[in-house]
């Protein structure tokens, strides 16, 4: 039997097509906020900016930083030095499921830029994630370790 029961020697790779997942991805997204904003003492640029920041935060650590998979994959090992978004789509650039997981941090940084009237020091903040959650995306990108971070 193979991992997850359904013929897929490796379900990591292809758990992003799944029915529904984006707008599951979407209303997580929106429920983070409306907690944020729920808060008395957070203003609603702060909120903004804290929701940018804890989905981009989790975004990289889940897609680019985790390696392997959270069962025993049937692949002989073949995915324990790749990350998450190395995997997806079994390495395959620009697919819809890459594109929809690239569109949606500029989405809500451009969210984000326009509640909080483009203020500098949350568009630095804000600025300096996206990057952070962007590049590793690019195809140039791909199995690339800079400064030998993440080698391992």
């Amino acid at each position: 039997m193979l991992a997850g029961g359904h013929g897929d020697p490796n379900p990591n790779t292809t758990w992003l097509q799944s029915r529904g997942l984006w707008v599951t991805y979407a209303i997580f997204m929106l429920t983070l906020h409306l907690i944020l904003l729920s808060v008395p003492i957070f203003s609603i640029p702060v909120a903004w900016t804290l929701t940018n920041l804890i989905h981009n935060i989790l975004h990289f650590i889940f897609l680019h930083i985790l390696k392997g998979a959270p069962w025993i994959p049937q692949d002989q090992g073949d995915c324990r030095t790749l990350t998450h978004w190395e995997q997806i789509d079994y390495g395959i650039q620009f697919t819809s499921t890459r594109k929809f997981l690239t569109a949606a941090p500029i989405i809500l940084f451009l969210l984000t830029c326009f509640y909080t009237r483009n203020a500098t020091n949350h568009f630095i903040i804000n600025f300096i994630s996206l990057v952070l959650v962007v590049l590793p995306k690019l195809p140039q990108f791909h199995k690339v370790r800079l400064f030998g971070i993440n080698k391992y």
